[in-house]
């Protein structure tokens, strides 16, 4: 039998959903960056320039951003360093290409490198990295273990893995307007800012999908990382995993 997966709240063949999730962002990602203000209420860049403070990054380390989208993470990180080497990675190539345009237009290019690459399997020798994060893109992945091996592999033995993606509020009356707002809001945002409803459906319900941050920790941890730990932001609606 075919190997199944979600897609959001529905199920669908595991070597199909790359396909589905990349149908998603091709058609998300010319007002990628407005729907995310809009729906965070721009809280999005604050939640970003908290990873870079957990990074432990200094001058002249190698970096990787995973499912980069438009290149928020490297052009923080390249604005507070300027002897860092950058690789820029997303699967999909309209991603992708907003995020080069984007360090092109901004002028951050200039230390960066960017790559067609799959978080599953990336495209690098084991062991060269001192930093690789991955911004709210972990849940889409087809399988998340696998990801979280290949980031271990490539990272040096000393490195650091930073995750930032959504998890589950840790106050049960604040979850239910949570909710509510995911799937009555979002989806009502996502029809009247860029005319596609469905696929802010498809963000909302892959949310809840995700492992919670204990969950997540313990994959980590799973995947060969020797210490884990998670910081909760705006009641756990968002989480930062550390492993070293």
């Amino acid at each position: 039998m075919t190997e199944k997966t979600h897609f959001g709240f529905k199920e669908v063949d595991a070597d199909k959903k790359s396909e589905h999730v990349g149908e998603v962002f091709h058609s998300v990602a010319e007002e990628y960056d407005l729907m995310n203000d809009a729906m965070s209420f721009g809280m999005h860049r604050l939640w970003k320039k908290i990873l870079i403070e957990l990074s432990e990054l200094s001058e002249g380390s190698v970096v990787l951003d995973v499912a980069s989208g438009t290149a928020d993470i490297p052009k923080l990180i390249n604005k507070k360093f300027k002897s860092i080497s950058m690789h820029v990675t997303d699967i999909n190539e309209s991603m992708l290409a907003k995020g080069r345009d984007r360090a092109i237009n901004e002028n951050f290019f200039q230390n960066c490198s960017f790559a067609l690459a799959s978080g599953e399997s990336l495209p690098y020798q084991d062991k060269i990295f001192d930093l690789v994060t991955v911004g709210f893109g972990l849940r889409n992945f087809t399988d998340k273990m696998k990801g979280l091996k290949e980031m271990k592999r490539v990272l040096k033995p000393n490195g650091v893995l930073l995750v930032l993606e959504f998890s589950k509020p840790t106050n049960s009356l604040f979850s239910k307007v949570y909710d509510w707002y995911s799937f009555n809001i979002i989806p009502k945002l996502g029809s009247l800012l860029v005319d596609d409803s469905e696929s802010y459906q498809y963000l909302a319900e892959s949310i809840r999908m995700h492992p919670d941050q204990e969950a997540l920790k313990g994959m980590i941890l799973d995947s060969g990382f020797a210490e884990c730990k998670f910081y909760n932001l705006v009641n756990g609606v968002v989480a930062i995993h550390q492993a070293k």
